[in-house]
């Protein structure tokens, strides 16, 4: 924190102090050489040298010991600044950047002034060569380097429920960047949400996490040292990262208000300056001086539509202020006038007149070595030459910006050319072929990769280090001069199109292949029931099998075009894997090898296999599709051995199946199968009865009268009473006795955002462990994990972002150490480490009995609800023992069941009949297992917690009565959705739990005040106006969803209805 005080000093007399400031800085250097000692001192009083480094090792987790909290970002100045690290200058004056002398060790350079802008100018071609990097920090770069650390750090101290330890897969559609060579390979890439620094030859990877979207784009400075991630979605990100350390240093928040995030970004050779390109209809160009920790742009850009969506960006390596961006259509070259604060631009339109020839799409553009022309390469392998002419400074204002004009059409190679970069004093391609091709400065070719037979590029990234001059032992191959000279170049990493990563040397010409991973979505994940090893599936055929202990690819098998890896289930022994394909295919396949174990693939239906599942002694397989229908394979005896056979299918659903589940069979050992579809219902069918062609339902429950289910699993046995547990779109977990389907309980299920949709019960280690469950749950895009039994605590559940853009599928390790999540199209699949003590402690700190659950309503314990709560709950006391009663009062700490509902309704929940049913039955039977007894009364605590757990977790919001007028009512001449009063009165008495003629009337003399107040507050109180009602006079002709609340209901529709309708909450107008 010493550090981060220094630097806000640096910065702010910096911005005062001008041209002194400059003299300033020079009088410092020349006291920092005299005196290394003193300088320590000035930047860290608190830390020294051995402290700085401990201090770089921490985790991402441990970053506010050493930097300023993200949350406050937003109103300092001083957040680029990591444990004593300072980052490159961006001011005006060109002041030098001032690192701890303890932690750089390296020698400084100077940069007098006028040096910059002497490099603004076009270079001679020998210049340009002198320019290029012959070391490790590049000659421009005033970014001094460190010692790497990143993979010298301990891990080992997880102090959340859940943290990432290995991702698999990759972002293909991203490119892949060589950060590290020499000793180590080291590379960058993305998987979802998170920046993956892989380091091969180590088999580590290290996560820089932070995205809470899925990343769009990212760029790395010249140097390797820094990296910057930006994202796409609400409150989008930018961050920039420390490389050696892992630490970000900055993160610019709401970079993109009026877009959907951001599209491109590019940084410069100098890491000084960043750029980026909205992903909105207008896009936005933005250059930020971000070393400076502020948090709007330099300068900013606003493109007109006929550009196209701009999809390529990146800065001139020898100008700051020279930036080139392209769409399929247009190149647009632009100019950083830094102290005018104007971003200029030239983008001419290129017709087929303009060179009398197909030009092509554009795929990317890239500065040329003489620096004086720009090159985009186009999709139909041509190259489009753009001349810059630069006024002279003499010039006037009104025709002083650059322009570009097009100059050549070349025809480069008949491939088109994904890929455009330049390397030493090569300009190098990437096409869809799988070439890679070098050429000189003229455009001439010198060398090219072909026998490779590779897919089509999609990034090509070239080590730091330069290539070492030729040997006796070297290789190198040689150029297609006439010479015949050796073509040396720096080794590279390749990506292509179909997921695959290589590294190419090239003294020898060895290329490796680092990995292959799924080009298309992974929804399907199975883990092997006893040993480290876990299944993946993808859309494009692939299933990979991975030794996930030791982080090891172990085989294979690519299935033929068209079959798609839906689903995947290892069988209870771990002898087969289950796989049903996305166009109906269902395959048996042998674990360790992926061979078919049977004849031919099951094809009895033509949609999704979304489900398989196996009996517990693995003689029955289930699956279910997209069409509602449960298919059932039974092993038979055939001449001496058992194979499989088809045995029935049925449409026992009308709409998506949830969940496919087999138990066991209380008084025996046969396998029961059950279904739960989102239609409500809860099937069971009969197995011992089923035969070829006929399935037969043994019963059918109806699990819920509003919501729908989402997901279904066997209860652990913590008690004597076996349940089912079932997840719905409300966020409520309900208890389903296994035998009577009887609801037993309700209780409030995790609430992150959406509901849960899958759910796996954590495996144990030892018997010892049986008595203390977890649970592991996803939603829309969390993974979480839950104590068990649920009880309604907040503080038993936690959850983290794991796939942004989307949960496909969740797997379990068997001994319960991982959960494994699959992101569907972001193509990767996460390993996420349990620890639950981390929760446990979390429980503890959260408070016992009732301390925890105080604190989901208003006020808490002392607040005026809870206060309230306490009246009603001992007013209903007096109101079943008589109002007007002379008798003597019995006070006690229980109501009666028949209570329950009007202390219910007084507080705001209107549940209906059946909810009330459930709330009677939850009470009543709640000791019946161990003491054979029912329950007719509840305390206040008890009460307390069944109204929390039944509650709605938002209340009553006006979006889902207006959902209601959407489905029962139509569209009126104004366009809105109404229900006429006939149609009103007829839906309360026939539909749903319907109402009787004299109840409809009495609850409208209520509302409307025609009954005195507190006419019913004796039980044998009737109505004295309800006969006398007029629902002409009443009720309007024509009834919308905000006459139903604020008129008839009497409620008050909250001020945020009118901003966003899906969140705003109706309140009771006291």
């Amino acid at each position: 924190m010493a550090a981060c005080a220094v630097f806000c000093e640096i910065e702010e007399e910096g911005e005062e102090a001008g041209e002194q400031g400059e003299e300033e800085e020079e009088e410092e250097r020349e006291e920092e050489e005299k005196e290394e000692e003193e300088e320590g001192k000035e930047y860290g009083k608190e830390e020294e040298a051995a402290g700085v480094q401990e201090e770089t090792t921490v985790k991402l987790r441990e970053i506010t010991k050493s930097m300023v909290n993200l949350e406050r970002l937003t109103s300092t100045h001083s957040q680029s600044i990591m444990s004593g690290t300072f980052l490159p200058s961006s001011e005006p004056t060109e002041k030098i950047d001032q690192m701890p002398q303890d932690e750089l060790g390296q020698e400084r350079r100077d940069l007098e002034p006028g040096k910059e802008e002497k490099r603004l100018s076009s270079l001679s071609e020998e210049e340009e060569k002198e320019f290029q990097p012959k070391a490790e920090i590049p000659e421009s770069s005033l970014v001094s380097t460190s010692e790497d650390i990143l993979f010298q750090k301990d891990y080992s101290a997880n102090v959340y429920p859940l943290t990432m330890t290995w991702s698999f897969g990759w972002n293909s559609s991203l490119p892949v960047y060589y950060i590290r060579d020499e000793n180590q390979r080291v590379l960058l890439y993305v998987c979802a949400h998170t920046a993956v620094i892989y380091n091969v030859f180590k088999n580590t990877q290290h996560h820089l996490q932070g995205h809470l979207n899925v990343i769009s784009c990212l760029c790395i400075s010249e140097d390797r040292r820094w990296i910057a991630t930006a994202d796409k979605g609400p409150n989008c990100l930018i961050i920039i990262w420390d490389s050696f350390t892992g630490i970000p240093v900055h993160t610019i928040f709401d970079s993109c208000p009026e877009g959907n995030g951001i599209g491109s970004i590019a940084i410069t050779r100098d890491a000084k300056y960043l750029a980026t390109i909205s992903d909105a209809e207008i896009q936005k160009v933005c250059i930020w001086r971000w070393t400076l920790a502020v948090e709007t742009p330099a300068c900013t850009l606003d493109l007109p539509k006929e550009y196209g969506f701009q999809n390529y960006f990146t800065f001139n390596p020898t100008n700051n202020k020279e930036l080139v961006s392209n769409s399929k259509t247009q190149a647009i070259y632009y100019v950083w006038y830094e102290e005018r604060d104007i971003l200029a631009h030239s983008a001419p339109r290129l017709t087929e007149k303009t060179f009398n020839k197909l030009v092509g799409k554009f795929s990317q553009t890239v500065f040329h070595l003489n620096l004086t022309q720009i090159l985009s390469a186009t999709m139909e392998g041509k190259l489009v030459v753009w001349d810059i002419h630069r006024p002279s400074s003499s010039a006037s204002t009104s025709v002083g910006f650059p322009q570009i004009k097009p100059c050549k059409l070349v025809h480069l190679q008949k491939e088109g050319i994904t890929v455009l970069t330049t390397v030493d004093s090569y300009i190098v391609t990437g096409d869809i072929r799988g070439n890679i091709k070098f050429y000189d400065h003229n455009l001439s070719i010198v060398n090219w990769y072909s026998h490779f037979k590779l897919s089509s590029i999609k990034t090509l990234s070239f080590s730091k280090t330069p290539a070492a001059p030729p040997t006796e032992k070297s290789n190198y191959p040689p150029d297609c001069t006439l010479k015949g000279d050796f073509f040396i170049v720096r080794n590279f990493i390749i990506g292509t199109s179909d997921a695959t990563v290589y590294h190419l040397t090239t003294d020898g010409t060895k290329l490796e292949k680092l990995f292959v991973e799924p080009k298309d979505a992974i929804c399907a994940i199975s883990c092997h029931p006893y040993q480290p090893l876990i299944a993946i599936g993808s859309f494009c055929g692939m299933i990979k099998v991975w030794d996930y202990e030791k982080k090891k690819y172990l085989f294979s098998r690519v299935f033929e075009k068209g079959l798609g890896v839906q689903s995947l289930t290892y069988n209870p022994e771990g002898v087969l894997l289950g796989a049903g394909f996305t166009e109906g295919t269902v395959y048996i396949l042998d674990a360790m090898s992926l061979e078919n174990q049977i004849p031919e693939p099951f094809k009895y239906s033509r949609t999704n296999v979304t489900h398989i599942s196996f009996s517990h002694d693995s003689q029955y397989m289930a699956t279910a599709d997209v069409r509602f229908t449960v298919a059932v394979y039974k092993v038979i005896v055939k001449n001496g051995h058992r194979v499989w056979e088809y045995l029935a299918r049925l449409r026992s659903h009308r709409k998506s199946i949830r969940s496919l589940l087999f138990g066991v069979q209380l008084d025996s050992n046969e396998p029961r199968l059950l279904s739960l579809g989102k239609d409500r219902l809860l099937i069971e069918y009969n197995l011992l009865r089923s035969r070829k062609d006929n399935l037969e339902v043994l019963d059918i429950h109806r699990t819920d009268q509003g919501n729908y289910p989402t997901c279904m699993v066997w209860y652990p046995p913590l008690t004597k009473e076996l349940f089912l547990l079932v997840c719905n779109s409300g966020y409520k977990v309900k208890l389903f006795n296994s035998i009577t389907k009887m609801c037993r309980k309700t209780l409030l299920g995790p609430v992150f955002g959406s509901p849960i949709e899958q759910i796996q019960i954590l495996p144990v280690k030892t018997t010892l462990e049986l008595q203390k469950r977890y649970m592991v749950f996803i939603n829309r895009d969390k993974v979480g994990l839950q104590i068990l039994p649920v009880d309604g605590n907040p503080h038993k559940t936690s959850a983290i972002i794991c796939h942004p853009s989307g949960v496909a599928g969740m797997a379990l390790s068997y001994d319960g150490c991982y959960a494994f999540t699959a992101g569907g199209q972001d193509r990767s699949v996460v390993q996420w480490e349990v620890n639950v003590s981390a929760l446990e402690a979390a429980v503890s700190l959260g408070g016992e009995d009732l301390t925890p659950f105080y604190g989901l309503v208003a006020g808490g314990r002392e607040g005026k609800f809870y206060r309230e709560l306490e009246d009603y709950f001992y007013y209903s006391q007096l109101r079943s023992q008589g109002i007007d009663t002379m008798e003597t009062r019995k006070v006690s700490e229980h109501i009666c069941l028949s209570e329950l509902p009007f202390v219910m309704r007084a507080i705001g929940f209107y549940p209906s009949e059946e909810k009330i049913e459930d709330m009677f039955n939850e009470i009543r039977f709640s000791e019946y297992v161990d003491t054979g007894k029912l329950i007719d009364k509840i305390n206040l605590p008890d009460f307390f917690k069944v109204y929390l757990n039944h509650r709605p977790p938002f209340g009553n919001t006006m979006s889902s009565i207006q959902h209601s007028f959407d489905i029962l009512g139509f569209t009126n001449s104004k366009g809105k959705k109404v229900i006429r009063r006939e149609d009103f009165l007829k839906l309360l008495l026939t539909k749903g739990e319907h109402m009787t003629e004299e109840e409809m009337r009495d609850c409208f003399a209520t509302l409307f005040g025609l009954n005195p107040e507190g006419w019913k507050s004796e039980p044998a109180a009737s109505s004295v106006k309800g006969s006398e009602i007029c629902f002409e006079e009443e009720l309007p002709d024509e009834i919308t969803a905000e006459i139903f609340t604020t008129d008839i209901l009497g409620l008050t529709i909250s001020q945020d209805f009118r901003q966003d309708p899906t969140v705003s909450e109706v309140v009771k107008n006291v």
